[in-house]
């Protein structure tokens, strides 16, 4: 059996535990650990990329054939998303290893189980440990939201904290729901079960279906749950908001392989579930993210808001469920990851450059050190999360509007991500003439930027232009894994062989 599958959750939980274990060690030593094992992932993802090209692996712990035991599920997907947040873990790991990693403690141990946790919940191929996964990053997560703690953190640590744990009470009774009636929790078993359901019993599989959009909704902050993710991610440390910027992610992709997987076309009266409200959300989503920008205070707050915006853009690509929707989705899934953690990070390096009296306020503060290089920066950030040409962030919600057809969804889609965008780049154009433009006489306290931070997030802002100069390839890749998608009798089969699947779109 190759154990390649596995080994993205195996090498940050034995690097986290060893980190745990060795309180006492150099911080040298701690450093070079944890970004040798993040550096590692790269390769790794880019070796599942590489064999899911050629089909869906599956990997059974302890050799238990599925449904009875633990698989993990390698197909086009799950590598990409390893991939993408391989390279945010990467650059926030650098810019943390400028000093952000002393101002609390544990900050690699936590880094290496949130990385853990977020690999699992991709490679995952049943409910239940999706939910062990979902656990593991974000009690790490919680304590990365702490770390340097001061009043504001704390504060929006508690509601994090608690609504996530009630995210999660949700989603497990969902579990039971579902194992106490039919006695499964594999993904694909599931498929194969719930496409079976007689239309008496299908109201309680309904209310399990509702409890978990519920508690993914919440993880991905889709309205009306979305209240949490801006002071939560304007309140936590530059590298670690950065790393956050991929968690809202881990959300959709549960909505996407659930809706795609178990609630497909061929669901019998359970198909398509729920659809005309997660549209709904997904377009409430994409204006609430635009208007929270043009009303944030500060560029962290801003930074959160595109964020929750790219949340409403990427459910409205799973709802629209077509091949070519998928694929713009996944695209600027990518995009919103990697210049969402760049901004993030860049966000960072102008508040340590403009001191502590003003940080990040978008308000006028001392001239800058290198103030062309900085501005430049966050002129290519803002165009590329805009969706202006010519960078990625245009060509995937371009794609994403071709694939909305015509008639009234299409309007209201065009409404939301025209006019959202519109009201982005206001945002961004009025904190740039704050932050670049609008200066006082004092001088700067924070000097000149530190390379290693601006190399971090220059390393993820480069997404804004290759993603552009290679989406013929990339573009072919994320046609198949949307095919595979489309094709869960493909993903059934691999993982229950003992079954005849019938070929198509369903189980």
């Amino acid at each position: 059996m190759n154990h390649l599958p596995v080994l993205p959750v195996l090498l940050p939980m034995f690097a986290g535990a060893w980190l745990a274990m060795t309180t006492g060690g150099g911080r040298g030593s701690h450093r070079l650990l944890s970004l040798m094992a993040t550096l590692l992932q790269i390769p790794l993802a880019a070796a599942l990329i590489y064999r899911a090209g050629g089909g869906i692996s599956v990997y059974a712990l302890g050799n238990w054939p599925p449904p009875f035991g633990i698989v993990l599920v390698v197909d086009r997907l799950a590598a990409l998303m390893l991939l993408t947040t391989a390279v945010l873990a990467v650059a926030a790991l650098l810019y943390a290893l400028r000093g952000d990693d002393e101002e609390g403690k544990s900050f690699h141990t936590l880094f290496q189980f949130q990385l853990m946790g977020i690999n699992g919940a991709f490679l995952t191929g049943d409910l239940f440990n999706l939910f062990v996964c979902f656990e593991i990053l974000l009690i790490a997560s919680y304590g990365l939201l702490l770390h340097g703690s001061d009043r504001l953190r704390t504060r929006a640590g508690l509601s994090y904290v608690v609504l996530n744990i009630t995210g999660s009470a949700l989603f497990l009774i969902a579990l039971g729901i579902f194992y106490g009636g039919v006695g499964t929790i594999n993904m694909a078993d599931l498929a194969v079960r719930i496409a079976g359901v007689p239309p008496p019993d299908a109201p309680l599989f309904g209310a399990a279906g509702a409890l978990l959009w519920t508690a993914f909704g919440l993880k991905a902050a889709a309205f009306p749950l979305h209240f949490w993710l801006p002071r939560a991610y304007a309140a936590a440390a530059a590298p670690a908001a950065a790393l956050f910027a991929v968690m809202t992610k881990v959300g959709i992709y549960a909505i996407l392989r659930v809706d795609t997987l178990i609630f497909n076309r061929g669901a019998g009266v359970l198909a398509m579930f729920a659809h005309d409200w997660l549209w709904a959300a997904a377009l409430i989503t994409i204006t609430l993210g635009a208007v929270g920008a043009l009303a944030a205070r500060n560029i962290g707050a801003l930074v959160a808001y595109l964020v929750l915006s790219s949340v409403g853009v990427l459910l409205a690509a799973v709802v629209l469920g077509s091949r070519e929707a998928l694929v713009a989705g996944l695209y600027y899934l990518i995009h919103s990851t990697w210049i969402s953690g760049a901004l993030f990070l860049l966000a960072g390096v102008i508040a340590r450059a403009r001191g502590p009296a003003v940080a990040g306020l978008l308000i006028p503060g001392p001239p800058l050190g290198r103030p062309w290089f900085l501005s430049g920066l966050f002129f290519a950030g803002a165009v590329a999360v805009a969706g202006m040409p010519p960078f990625s962030g245009f060509l995937g919600k371009a794609l994403l509007l071709a694939a909305a057809g015509d008639g009234p969804p299409a309007l209201g889609l065009y409404t939301a991500v025209l006019g959202g965008g519109l009201l982005i780049l206001i945002a961004l154009s009025r904190a740039g003439s704050t932050l670049f433009w609008r200066q006082t006489e004092t001088a700067a306290p924070g000097g000149t930027p530190d390379p290693v931070r601006l190399g971090a997030a220059v390393l993820l802002l480069a997404a804004a232009p290759i993603l552009v100069i290679g989406a013929g390839p990339i573009l072919a890749y994320l046609d198949g894994a949307a095919g595979q998608l489309l094709s869960p009798a493909v993903y059934i089969a691999e993982v229950l062989p003992h079954l005849t699947a019938p070929s198509g779109g369903s189980p």
